[in-house]
């Protein structure tokens, strides 16, 4: 199964990965700095979540495991495994137009609401990754 064993991790890219669906127990990691911020991951079997100086970025349900996780207002994007299908959200702009792709293939646009949630969800696999762009159109 591929899962990230450290709970979040900084990759030799610049990018992050966090998460481990395997968990039975919820278990977290505060303080983690990265590149002047800090992040909060909480992860077990059920949810996994990410959190930035305070504020929410990213979450699934069930649980997942998130690799190489970058984000500059306009693409995000990341690879994700969990052992079944996932609801994912993330935080973005509000009131704006994304077009999300799955595994290089559109699955759509979607508007994020006035908080700016986008909500989507995924074929998670355990030891593949399946992976996810998000682009603002």
């Amino acid at each position: 199964m591929k899962t990230v064993e450290s709970l979040i991790a900084k990759e030799k890219d610049g990018t992050l990965s966090f998460g481990n669906f395997t968990l039975a127990q919820k278990s977290k990691v505060s303080d983690f700095a990265h590149e002047g911020d800090l992040y909060k991951v909480k992860t077990f079997n059920e949810i996994t979540k990410l959190e930035k100086n305070g504020l929410f970025v990213y979450e699934s349900v069930p649980g997942t495991s998130v690799f190489n996780f970058s984000t500059n207002g306009d693409v995000t994007t990341f690879s994700v495994t969990g052992k079944e299908d996932a609801q994912i959200t993330l935080e973005l702009e509000p009131d704006k137009e994304y077009e999300v792709f799955i595994d290089s293939s559109s699955a759509g646009r979607v508007k994020t609401n006035l908080g700016g949630k986008l909500v989507f969800s995924v074929e998670a696999k355990e030891d593949t990754a399946t992976s996810v762009k998000i682009q603002k159109v």
